[in-house]
């Protein structure tokens, strides 16, 4: 039997052409509006997930 893809997982990743998996920061919500210019600029980007997660994290992805 096929292996089916975690979809909330899926959702929540995006695998790079390089093979990186990025996630959104944290805390983008609400409660913006009280947070400087310079923490709301820092937001915009993407981070790498931890090393020790890929590993799983791909497990659950086999499609992409």
């Amino acid at each position: 039997m096929k292996q089916k893809t975690h979809k909330a997982l899926a959702k929540r990743v995006k695998l790079t052409k390089s093979g990186t998996l990025l996630k959104r920061k944290g805390g983008q919500g609400h409660f913006n509006s009280r947070e400087s210019s310079k923490v709301t600029r820092n937001k915009r980007s993407d981070l790498p997930v931890s090393a020790a997660f890929v590993k799983n994290i791909k497990s659950l992805l086999p499609k992409i």
